[in-house]
């Protein structure tokens, strides 16, 4: 049934064929523009994670889960689908966003020898796995926040506990910069780069894993 769930969702966003392709394009003219082609994978998992959510609109508009619940299905299964989706669609962002990276930057130094893009792969993994953690931190707060309050009000209960997280890390930044804290950088820049990537995955996997469970409990003790 889970499958079945997956294959209602991607049908409704059929309809963004054509967001995407403008975001191929868009891509393209940012790593032209600007000669850095590490924004091409954020900004490509960045919408493709967004989209996913967009499916909790439909469902909303539709009232499907009022149907779907009276189907051989139950809550549990409806909430894996929708984390299976919005999993795999941060994922496909991810590697779309490098392979058309690296199309876009070797077209580009065919037909542009005297003006050549430097593509650090190193640097274009790290970027495309911060890219990822940042959506997968968006949708880990903002799906629990959509079951507890619906689609409209949990987009803007996200929007202020992401920006009290911003605020909370401006603020430990200040702290550390303006304190007499004897705080080794170049340790902790060498930390990051060793384990860095390892660090990120590993929080990806505990945010999504905490974010269903709490999705599952608000969502077992909501009546549809």
């Amino acid at each position: 049934m889970i499958k079945g769930l997956i294959k209602k969702d991607l049908y409704n966003l059929a309809s963004y064929k054509t967001t995407l392709i403008i975001l191929i394009i868009f891509c393209g003219i940012a790593i032209i523009g600007t000669g850095s082609p590490n924004f091409g994978p954020i900004i490509i998992c960045t919408i493709l994670g967004m989209i996913a959510l967009s499916t909790f609109s439909y469902d909303e508009i539709a009232k499907s889960n009022k149907y779907i619940l009276t189907l051989p299905t139950n809550k549990k299964e409806i909430i894996k689908a929708k984390y299976i989706l919005a999993i795999s669609a941060t994922i496909l962002g991810g590697i779309l966003g490098v392979i058309l990276t690296i199309i876009l930057a070797n077209v580009m130094n065919y037909f542009r020898p005297e003006d050549l893009i430097n593509l650090d792969y190193g640097s274009l993994i790290t970027t495309t796995i911060g890219g990822m953690f940042g959506i997968s931190l968006i949708q880990a707060i903002q799906i629990p926040s959509i079951y507890k309050w619906g689609a409209e009000k949990g987009r803007v209960q996200m929007f202020i506990l992401v920006f009290i997280l911003i605020l909370l890390v401006l603020g430990i930044g200040y702290l550390i910069m303006n304190t007499s804290l004897n705080i080794n950088l170049e340790t902790i820049e060498n930390f990051m780069n060793q384990y860095g990537l390892i660090i990120l995955l590993v929080l990806m996997a505990i945010m999504y894993y905490a974010s269903y469970k709490i999705s599952n409990k608000i969502y077992r003790n909501k009546e549809e």
